[in-house]
């Protein structure tokens, strides 16, 4: 069979304007094409990187002819999908349509359309090889684990409990070599990088885990995996990483540091083998705090910078928003990255009934932090958790999902939506504004300080014109 994976284009400007700065690889349709039998031809065609992504897609579609088409998607881009499912339909009415992604693990049901054929929830390399053998033979996708059939018999039972996570020693190396890894560039910041350094490296993802032992209620990684904390194997990690040939590396985990025994060992594991890259990873004050040991020595073998979710600058707030944390941890862990000499993402979040008066307050607060790369969204529970449920009555536009990016307010905002864009689109402006190397002056290529101010214009803007992507009728006063 001829397999076509498709990783769609974004169409809300706030989602476009941070693939200004950071533009990362389709990573996981590498791992889907990994588990394709090698009979099969696989092309990857990430709609990003087209200029005209309908026209990209339906020249794909009458060039390469596929017989299953699989598309990956954020819930925001569920309303896209679906429409590029319906070219399929139109182009090739013979070949098979498979979702997946985080849309259709949250919300399977927005997906039961009888352009779909199959929808995929979780982790999505096991049903896929199944899907492709039961292609293959030209049987349905009827019985297969974790894979929802849309039509007369959809299974609303199976769609309303969370899939599991399998072991993460099943997941194989993805297939890098479909896409070209030279399009794939993010922002890369330090403390301590060297002159010269580019602002736009060619970067690599890596997953070394899945899961997190945190409950927060708004996030639906505690039901995927169970509260759980689950790594891959070292050496397999270890063997990924030694074979990109980006020098550096994104880890796309959940949170990379909270099992400090695998945390160690990798650490050991990269050592061993000589590998010298520069990483960024995901972790929490909490963590850092616990074990400062762990994030030094990951600083010595590359580690540049590391995403702290602050979210808000009271702990009233953060009591809240059931974080479990406090600002004084959060600024302790700050220090503690920064005296290793490791740079900081501290994301933070406003609320739809955020006031005029805490907009201001979370300015003068990022305003008095040292330097730290700080972004900005809007407090969205994803689909299906107890927040969500608990939000859903408030829910002020038809279709939340065409939205649902985390920069959109879903509830009616306490100031003007019009108000509410400009303040949010001043903060973020705030934030880029105050990364370490802006405020040290680092020397850069001339081109990738033509990208900055370029992604900058394009990312303040996204948000300042954030309200025209709801009804008139909600745009309030400016």
């Amino acid at each position: 069979m001829k397999i076509l994976l498709v990783k769609p284009q974004a169409r809300l400007a706030a989602v476009l304007g941070l693939q200004g700065f950071s533009l990362l690889e389709p990573l996981e349709l590498g791992y889907l094409a990994a588990v394709v039998p090698a009979e099969h031809e696989v092309r990857v065609l990430d709609l990003r990187l087209a200029r005209f992504a309908d026209r990209a897609f339906l020249r794909a579609l009458r060039r390469f002819r596929p017989d299953l088409v699989g598309f990956t998607g954020y819930t925001h881009e569920g309303s896209i999908v679906k429409r590029l499912a319906r070219f399929v339909r139109r182009h090739l009415p013979a070949a098979r349509v498979v979702v997946g992604g985080h849309h259709a693990t949250v919300a399977p049901e927005d997906l039961n359309v009888e352009q779909v054929d199959a929808v995929v929830r979780g982790e999505g390399c096991e049903p896929f090889r199944h899907i492709v053998a039961a292609a293959a033979r030209g049987d349905g996708f009827d019985g297969i684990a974790n894979v929802l059939v849309p039509g007369p018999g959809f299974d609303r039972a199976a769609a309303s409990v969370w899939p599991r996570f399998p072991d993460p020693a099943t997941l194989p190396h993805p297939r890098r070599e479909l896409w070209d890894a030279g399009r794939y560039r993010s922002v890369w910041t330090g403390e301590q990088l060297p002159a010269g350094h580019p602002l736009y490296p060619i970067v690599a993802m890596v997953r070394s885990s899945w899961g997190c032992r945190m409950k927060c209620s708004f996030c639906v990684v505690p039901f995927l995996c169970g509260g759980q904390h689950m790594p891959r194997p070292v050496e397999s990690v270890v063997d990924e990483i030694e074979r990109v040939p980006a020098r550096h590396i994104y880890f796309s985990d959940d949170e990379n540091f909270i099992d400090e025994e695998f945390a160690w060992a990798l650490a050991e594991g990269l050592e061993r083998r000589g590998i010298r890259k520069r990483y960024f990873a995901w972790t929490r004050s909490t963590t850092v705090l616990r074990s400062p040991e762990l994030l030094e020595r990951w600083r010595q073998i590359g580690l540049d910078s590391a995403f702290l979710g602050f979210e808000f600058p009271t702990d009233e707030e953060l009591r809240q928003s059931h974080k479990g944390g406090t600002v004084e941890a959060n600024e302790r862990a700050l220090d503690a990255l920064r005296g290793m000499g490791v740079a900081v993402h501290a994301a933070f979040m406003v609320t739809p009934e955020h006031s005029e008066e805490q907009f201001a307050r979370l300015r003068d607060y990022v305003r008095g932090l040292p330097p730290s790369q700080c972004s900005i969204t809007v407090c969205t529970p994803s689909p299906g958790t107890p927040d969500y449920r608990e939000m859903e009555p408030r829910i002020w536009v038809e279709n939340p999902h065409d939205l649902h990016d985390c920069m959109h307010p879903l509830t009616p905002t306490k100031v003007p939506l019009r108000r509410f864009s400009r303040l949010l689109a001043e903060q973020a402006a705030l934030g880029t504004a105050r990364t370490p190397m802006r405020v040290q002056r680092h020397p850069a290529p001339p081109l990738d300080l033509l990208r900055v101010w370029r992604a900058d214009r394009r990312y303040f803007r996204g948000f300042r014109d954030l309200y025209k992507d709801y009804p008139r009728e909600l745009w309030g006063s400016p």
